[in-house]
């Protein structure tokens, strides 16, 4: 495994077993103390524990090297493990806020006020760890690892929701009614979202969509900078996991042998690979500089 595996397997490592006791935290808590939204937010950090499993699983596997059957390596099942993050997400705020609303409806005492403290420490402790997974998904190019990221920072918003419902039926409940319950269909409601976009995000990425313009430009750069480089007729990359793979048309002179283009070629892809680490490879082909202006002569 790359050092860059490593380092997202340990992030997410760390990830499961946090989420797991805040997850066991916020449950038992949260019963404890008659709150629906505590008990929501619970559910959703047990659900981040099989969330982060899953992208720790596609980090593993995406870290395979290429074989005859997967030339282009196994990187895409880094992409799966984010798209079934967002799926799941999805389905259990649904869940969540549908069994919400339910007991909304439902007569029953207010929580008691100590529900309040798993959350407070939920929320302190996910800011960190969405704050984490955010700086090392950018510097690895890691889609589920943002995706894991995200579902961090929905957790503080939706832990921030369960807390105010809790402290408001808890002191105000006459007054404001089912505050609590109405906190948990919120959090549903705000899971529902952060899937549906992470579902998304690596849908585009699974269609192989064009990379953000700069890093197009970062590849010409390191191209053009190769001698006997004249240009770029034709420029793709699609991203296989934490990489790109890029196919490039590379212009050369014309009257040059087809052995030193192919000189050029290989010191062009080189170049590219070693100069951007998030390229994986690239396949060059070569085209002669200046064919347009001497078909339209």
């Amino acid at each position: 495994m790359t050092r860059a595996g490593r380092i997202g397997r340990n992030v997410v490592l760390a990830s499961v077993f946090i989420s797991a006791g805040l997850a066991a935290a916020k449950i038992l808590v949260g019963l404890k103390a008659n709150s629906t939204a505590v008990v929501s937010d619970g559910l959703e950090s047990a659900g981040d524990v099989l969330a982060s499993g899953l992208v720790l699983f596609g980090l593993i596997m995406a870290a395979k090297p290429p074989d005859a059957e997967h030339p282009y390596g196994h990187g895409r099942l880094e992409t799966l493990s984010a798209l079934a993050v967002g799926m799941i997400l999805a389905a259990m705020g649904v869940l969540i806020a549908v069994e919400s609303a339910q007991r909304a409806l439902r007569p029953h005492g207010p929580p008691a006020v100590f529900g309040i403290w798993p959350v407070a420490a939920s929320i302190v402790v996910k800011s960190g760890l969405y704050s984490v997974k955010r700086h090392y998904s950018s510097q690895l190019g890691s889609a589920s690892l943002a995706a894991d990221a995200w579902n961090d920072a929905m957790d503080t918003l939706s832990g921030a929701v369960a807390l105010a419902g809790v402290a408001i039926e808890a002191n105000f409940g006459r007054q404001f009614g089912p505050a609590d319950d109405i906190g948990g269909c919120v959090v549903g409601v705000i899971i529902v979202f952060l899937g549906i976009q992470i579902v998304r995000d690596t849908t585009s990425q699974l269609m192989d969509t064009m990379p953000d313009p700069s890093k197009l430009d970062a590849i010409r750069t390191a191209a053009l900078r190769v001698p006997g480089a004249l240009g770029i007729e034709k420029l793709y990359a699609r991203k296989t996991g934490l990489q790109y793979h890029v196919d490039l048309h590379l212009e050369v002179d014309p009257e040059m042998t087809v052995a030193a283009s192919h000189e050029i070629a290989t010191t062009v892809r080189s170049a590219v690979r070693t100069e951007l680490p998030w390229v994986a490879d690239v396949l060059v082909h070569v085209e002669p500089h200046g064919l347009d202006t001497m078909r339209r002569l």
